[in-house]
């Protein structure tokens, strides 16, 4: 629908509820349920039973529809949250034993002999780690070759035979600390001379200990047990080169040396401090042969001496030898089996040398010649791989649970025999952490094992990857390692969501390590070196990925078919496959899209959201274009089933649709699903009549079943106010859901949504109050009044329900919207437009319950009238408060019944009704007994009085302000005045008279100027009469005759005065009169509130009576006089008051009517009479 439509739409909408004065008319209209909005009520179902039951679970299927979000979020955090399980075997689709073929007989049989020969050959130092017995390991081995005992012993007979292996001992001098400082500027200039000492390794710990001071000290016991030859060859000594100027040395060179005797050679390194320019090595190299020495101190002591022979004269020599700093003497049978590689303390060569620091050695043992098959035709490194592939399948085979999560924990002697094999084939740490590498990762791609230990592995590879140059078998061995381990954990992620499912909580850690373990692939230096033309991860990981959600999105729809069967069933299919991918969604954003942007930097949920929901678009649009075609079709109607299959498809694709706030900016634009509430339009619109005639049924039902008692100790309603709220929630929630995202289509669908609601509340207070009076008959008044009692309750409960529809239906975000998109005159629109309905339906709701007010207090009337009469009938010498008992009491228990039975708004409603009555009931009795005694006015003042008092109750009934309304005033004013004598009356029509003249400000009856001046020491009045103007013209010739009559009022307070006049003028309406007057009064009488100076114009007329032409009022207290500042010159120099004349009607006056009521009051009918020939004598002028 185009923006334009929906404008006209809208304004058409606007049009209808401005124009709609109540939804009473609407409501009128309805004899049942179906006729809201659905004139086809032939095609309704026949029964009731069956309706009532549908409609009942349409409103719970409706329910769960719009709690599916809820729930659908709860099921993906049940599945995270559930107890930990196996994860699924890990599998890419192929049989990984292909490629993974095992060693023949005869291979093993190679690789058998190699592991004996290896065990039988063993040196070097143990840990506890360390099998040391050689039965144990053979044992093992055989188990792991699975060699018989026969063929053992003809295996380890053909080992023993064979040459034993040679050993070498490798020596790495790096670096010294905190030697002694020999040259005056506080520096040496180390450098160390190392070699073997053959046969050197004392018996007893006490020759050792001797041993470690000096060679020489100890010269013939060492030459006694020495089998040194009389001539050594130079290159038995090594020595390092020369650090100048240096107590912390650093060398970083290394040594081999042949070992003879692995069990008694030493090895011996002394540190010296160089003292000329004579290169130490190269004297060492000149030297062939050392004759007639044997110790191996002196030797070296001799070849520092012979470098300074060789390069200058033997006395210079002689006074330039090398000061000794200390040495070290180490036995090689003293060496670990995988090395050592520590700080060594130097020792002195006696014990009157000074010698300190430390020299930091890494030695270990090899064998540089092996007499075996396959070390004949194989390399180590291979040896070492088969060996380690072997050992790694049978340990793995022992574990029996949780095979998947191996760490590659080795037994001891499965650890014991490959230490010795590397340490004997000088395999180095990276060397060893590499096979490890690659036969653990190998392994793990036919049976699995924890990711965690493969991640240490790649962590120990860059730990102690060096810039060494590996062999070429190496590098390429490790490169394809590495690049079939990839390619291994990219195919697993192609069944990413069934090897890794998030409610198997091992599998995710696993998902997590292998992420891992990719990415520190990626990282390592020699990943970088040996595959440089690689693609970054977070690319391939993408690829994989969009290929895995294709291929996962394409088997949920072809399991599914939904471009198969009738539009209703294709509906129903769509939507399982929407929920299939919200729940997929939805755990990549709480589980896999952490995952992996944490560790790979692949932002897997805008990957897989953005291809899902584009597929999900496509199947979704092209079923909806077929079922949009049919519902706009003219007089199609839409089915129950299909309407709730549609809301439920919405529902599930807004929630889908909300994921995409997840996204990042650049991936949040032109998605698929942006617009894809334009599919449900049309569907919208008859949805709303679907759910508003179920609404309308099920209010029905409510009323129906109601049995018109409070549903709880704690309420004063009744069922089918539940039912009706009940209902109307689930139609607001409906709204909510929603959430139409257009402002203008939000707009229509909510005014008719709001339209809805409000008339099925109209129909409801229709519906209970048709019950209640229907089921008066036969019913006891209290009975009845409770039943009354409870449908105003339930009335009030179900309009506050409406009146917070603008906060639950969020009017104010659709005002906002409006004025978004429209501008601020469209939210003014909306705005009134909705006020419009909800106040029409406020009016309705208070107006029904006005007239059950109306009718609950109808059945008091007589009760109430009783009650009233017997105050009227009261004697007057009966109290007031005697009097008015037993209405009181009335009043009393009949409310302690209303406060119990209703809400606090329909009490004060009560109230307000009750006391409208009681004021009615007492204005009749007033008027229907006028002239009696004042003491009957002045009971029925003090009984209102007393009501007023009652009905406020100390500010918790009504507030004051209500109860003295204008029928209060005016019942108030009746017997207040009644009350009065007849003299108090005639004071008050004067003292209005006064009040009335005050407010004048001009009148058409013109205007008399006069002057009035009152002398308290002499008790007169003085009065001048100055003139009139502007009088209106009382003869046929356009004019009057004017004159004045003055007169002192009221008459009772000036009895022995009386009325003076002016000279007539004669046609004129200006007269000007200049004339004083005199009056006797007392400052008594000058003092009375009431008495005043009354100015009558009269019009002079010869044949008939004088014409009344108006009349002004003076209050004597405003007179200049005693109680005002003196006037000097007494009246003629008082200033003169304008008074404007009024011509009004007596018979108008409630207070002469009550005189004239008085037909024994000679007084009061004397001046009524007087009043009515005044009034009379105006004629037909006014």
């Amino acid at each position: 629908m185009s923006m334009s439509t929906l404008l006209e739409l809208k304004s058409s909408v606007l049009r209808q509820v401005q124009s709609r004065q109540s939804f009473r008319r609407r409501a009128d209209t309805v004899a049942s349920p179906g006729s809201f909005g659905s004139p086809e009520t032939s095609n309704r179902e026949s029964s009731a039973t069956r309706s009532d039951h549908d409609n009942g679970e349409f409103f719970e299927r409706l329910k769960i529809i719009l709690q599916k979000q809820e729930a659908m979020q709860r099921s993906t955090r049940s599945e995270v949250s559930m107890e930990s399980r196996p994860p699924p075997p890990e599998s890419t689709g192929q049989n990984r034993s292909l490629h993974y073929q095992g060693l023949s007989r005869r291979e093993l049989d190679l690789l058998y002999e190699e592991a004996v020969y290896t065990v039988v050959n063993r040196v070097g130092v143990t840990s506890p780690e360390y099998v040391t017995n050689e039965e144990d390991l053979f044992s093992y081995l055989q188990e792991v070759f699975q060699v018989g005992p026969d063929e053992h012993d003809i295996i380890l007979q053909r080992v023993k035979e064979a040459k034993r292996t040679s050993y070498s001992l490798k020596v790495s001098v790096k670096e010294g600390r905190n030697l002694l400082a020999k040259d005056a500027n506080g520096y040496s200039d180390p450098y160390c001379m190392l070699g073997i000492l053959l046969g050197q390794s004392p018996k007893d710990p006490e020759e050792k200990k001797e041993r470690k001071f000096s060679f020489r000290k100890k010269k013939d016991k060492i030459e006694k047990k020495s089998s040194i030859r009389e001539v050594l060859p130079a290159k038995v000594i090594q020595v390092t080169e020369v650090k100048p100027e240096t107590l912390n040395p650093v060398w970083n060179e290394t040594f081999t040396f042949e070992i003879d005797d692995v069990y008694n050679d030493q090895l011996h390194l002394d540190i010296w401090d160089h003292d000329d320019d004579v290169s130490v090595a190269d004297a060492c190299k000149k030297l062939n042969e050392v004759s007639g020495f044997k110790g191996m101190g002196r030797y070296f002591k001799q070849i520092a001496k012979s470098v300074r022979a060789n390069g200058t004269a033997g006395s210079a020599a002689e006074e330039n030898v090398d000061d000794f700093l200390g040495c070290l003497n180490i036995g090689i049978n003293e060496i670990p089996v995988e090395g050592v590689d520590r700080w060594f303390k130097l020792e002195p060569r006696s014990s009157a040398s000074s010698v300190q620091g430390e020299c930091h050695l890494a030695l270990k043992l090899i064998s540089s010649q092996r007499d075996t098959s396959l070390s004949k035709k194989e390399s180590y490194v291979t040896i070492h791989k088969l060996f380690l592939r072997q050992i790694i399948e049978n340990e793995h085979a022992q574990i029996k649970i949780d095979s998947y999560a191996w760490k590659g924990q080795l037994s001891k002697p499965a650890w014991t025999v490959l230490s010795h094999h590397a340490a004997q084939i000088d395999l180095s740490p990276l060397h060893r952490v590499i096979l490890q590498w690659q036969s653990f990762s190998k392994h793990h791609q036919v049976e699995s094992l924890d990711y965690s230990y493969l991640l240490e592995l790649l962590k120990n590879i860059e730990g102690k990857w060096t810039t060494d140059v590996l062999s070429t078998e190496l590098e390429r061995s490790l490169a394809e390692s590495f690049t079939s381990f990839r390619e291994y954990c990219l195919a697993l992620l192609k069944n990413l969501r069934e090897l890794f499912p998030v409610n198997r909580p091992r599998a995710i850690t696993r998902l997590d390590y292998m992420l891992r373990c990719l990415n520190q692939i990626h990282c390592l230096q020699a990943f970088k070196t040996l595959c440089p033309f690689h693609n970054e991860l977070h690319v391939e990981i993408t690829t994989v990925l969009k290929k895995s959600t294709l291929e996962w999105y394409e088997r949920l729809a072809s399991s599914l078919k939904p471009d198969e069967g009738p539009s209703l069933e294709q509906l129903r299919i769509l939507v399982r496959i929407i929920d299939a991918v919200y729940a997929d969604v939805q755990r990549d954003y709480h589980v896999y899209n952490q995952l992996f942007y944490s560790t790979v930097k692949a932002d897997y949920f805008s990957i897989t959201y953005r291809q899902l929901e584009k597929l999900a678009a496509d199947d979704i649009s092209a079923v909806m274009e077929k079922v949009c075609g049919m519902l706009e079709q003219e007089g199609c109607k839409l089915v129950q089933s299909m309407g709730e299959t549609l809301f439920e498809l919405y529902i599930t694709l807004k929630a889908l649709k909300q994921f995409q706030e997840f996204l990042p900016t650049k991936d949040s634009k032109c998605l698929s699903l942006a617009s894809f509430h334009n599919w449900f339009q049309s569907f919208i619109h008859k949805w709303l009549q679907i759910v508003h005639e179920k609404c309308c049924e099920r209010i029905k039902k409510a009323v129906e079943v109601d049995k018109m008692e409070h549903v709880d100790t704690l309420s004063k309603h009744s069922s089918s106010a539940v039912d009706v709220t009940s209902c109307l929630t689930e139609v607001k929630e409906f709204w909510v859901q929603l959430a139409w995202p257009d402002a203008a289509g939000a707009f229509v669908f909510l005014t008719r949504l709001t339209d809805d609601i409000c008339s099925a509340v109209v129909w409801y207070s229709e519906l209970i109050k048709h019950k209640t009076e229907r089921g008066q008959q036969g019913q006891e008044s209290k009975r009845i009044t409770n039943q009354l009692c409870i449908a105003l309750n339930n009335i009030e409960h179900v309009r506050r329900f409406i009146c917070n529809l603008p906060r639950d239906l969020d009017w104010n975000s659709l005002e906002a919207a409006m004025e978004e998109s429209s501008g601020a005159d469209s939210k003014e629109q909306v705005h009134k437009a909705l006020s419009a309905q909800l106040l029409n339906i406020d009016v309705d709701l208070r107006r029904e319950a006005k007239r059950m007010i109306a009718h609950l207090t109808d059945k008091m009337v007589a009760d109430l009238k009783k009650y009233i009469q017997h105050i009227s009938l009261s004697p007057d010498s009966i109290h007031n408060d005697e009097a008015i008992s037993p209405l009181m009491k009335y009043l009393d228990d009949t409310l302690i019944i209303l406060s119990g039975s209703l809400v606090k708004e329909n009490l004060s409603r009560v109230l307000q009704g009750l006391w409208a009555l009681l004021l009615k009931l007492i204005l009749d009795t007033v008027a229907e007994n006028r002239g009696v005694s004042l003491e009957f006015y002045g009971r029925f003042y003090y009984t209102v009085e007393a009501l007023v008092e009652f009905f406020h109750a100390e500010g918790v009934g009504l507030p004051v302000e209500e109860l003295k309304n204008e029928e209060y005033k005016m019942l108030e004013e009746e017997l207040r005045l009644n009350k009065c004598s007849s003299n108090e009356l005639i004071e008050q029509y004067y003292t209005e008279k006064i009040a009335l003249q005050k407010t004048l400000r001009q009148s058409r009856f013109g205007r008399i100027s006069v002057k009035c001046y009152y002398e308290a020491s002499e008790q007169k009045l003085y009065v001048e009469i100055l003139h009139a103007a502007d009088l209106i013209a009382l003869d046929a010739n356009g004019l009057s005759d004017p004159f004045v009559i003055i007169e002192l009022c009221p008459h009772h307070i000036f009895p022995m005065s009386r009325s003076q006049r002016t000279q007539v003028k004669h046609k004129t309406l200006h007269p000007v009169f200049d004339e004083l007057f005199v009056f006797h009064v007392t400052q008594e009488q000058h003092k009375k509130k009431s008495a005043c100076i009354l100015f009558t114009i009269m019009d002079h007329d010869w044949l008939s009576a004088n014409d009344f032409a108006g009349e002004a009022v003076l209050s004597l207290t405003d007179c200049c006089g005693s109680d005002k500042q003196a006037t000097h010159g007494g009246v003629k120099n008082v200033q003169p008051l304008i008074l404007h004349l009024a011509r009004p009607k007596p018979s108008e006056k409630p207070i002469l009517k009550m005189l004239e009521a008085r037909s024994t009051d000679r007084e009061a009918q004397e001046f009524v009479k007087k009043l009515k020939e005044l009034e009379k004598s105006m004629g037909e002028t006014d």
